[in-house]
């Protein structure tokens, strides 16, 4: 019996997306399934989007030209939404990916989550927080990864008060009468509250977030998983 693949429609906004991290985009949504739709939405006349029209071919991307009728309004923003609005109604898609770093989509993004869509967003780091934080999962795509920034993570981590506590609110949610929680259902009960990925912060996995800042205990539980306690507990 042929597995099951969730059928995955692509969406991009060339004007405001890094064409340089575009297999990084198709690595992460390979995890969900196949893209079975790729549009790509700019002005292609623009000398601009050259590196992007260097990858429509190599990738099957189709794509939408959308002229700048009106300076400081984006026209792509727009065909994207009608255009996700129609195939999230018209065709038989799992999960809708968004690229874009410009333009707040949170309209667009709730509403497809309301049809029971799973909501993937890539950007970079100036993405309206709105857009970030409706997505089932964002990715930022201009991470930090050179070692001098490495180091002073855990330090930039525990001086974020907003995701400490999302950290320790998740782990209250799942703990045992003893404060250990797996970490499975821990990263699920985060899942279920914002768009939040360890990556953004530097970091491979969970496991690794958690080890790297000394506000929480972490050990090895059944089947080697990994169990994890505030430290506040002790």
């Amino acid at each position: 019996m042929e597995e099951f693949k969730q059928k995955i429609a692509l969406f991009i906004d060339a004007d405001n997306a890094p064409a340089g991290k575009f297999e990084d985009v198709l690595t992460e949504v390979a995890n969900y399934g196949v893209v079975t739709i790729r549009k790509a939405y700019g002005n292609w006349k623009s000398p601009t989007l050259k590196a992007w029209e260097e990858l429509l071919h190599e990738y099957a991307i189709q794509p939408i030209q959308q002229y700048d009728l009106t300076k400081g309004k984006n026209a792509s923003d727009i065909a994207m939404v009608i255009d996700a609005m129609d195939v999230m109604y018209t065709k038989q898609i799992d999960v809708m990916c968004f690229v874009s770093s410009d333009s707040d989509f949170t309209p667009m993004v709730t509403r497809a989550l309301a049809e029971g869509k799973v909501v993937l967003g890539f950007g970079e780091r100036k993405t309206p927080s709105p857009f970030v934080n409706a997505c089932s999962k964002f990715l930022f795509l201009d991470q930090e990864k050179t070692q001098e920034k490495a180091a002073a993570r855990p330090k930039n981590i525990k001086s974020d008060t907003k995701l400490i506590n999302l950290l320790r609110q998740a782990i209250e949610a799942t703990e045992d009468e003893d404060g250990w929680a797996a970490l499975g259902p821990v990263g699920s009960n985060i899942s279920n509250k914002t768009s939040f990925d360890p990556r953004n912060y530097g970091f491979r996995n969970l496991s690794s977030l958690f080890k790297a800042i000394d506000l929480f205990e972490l050990k090895r539980g059944p089947n080697n998983s990994y169990l994890v306690r505030d430290a506040r507990r002790k």
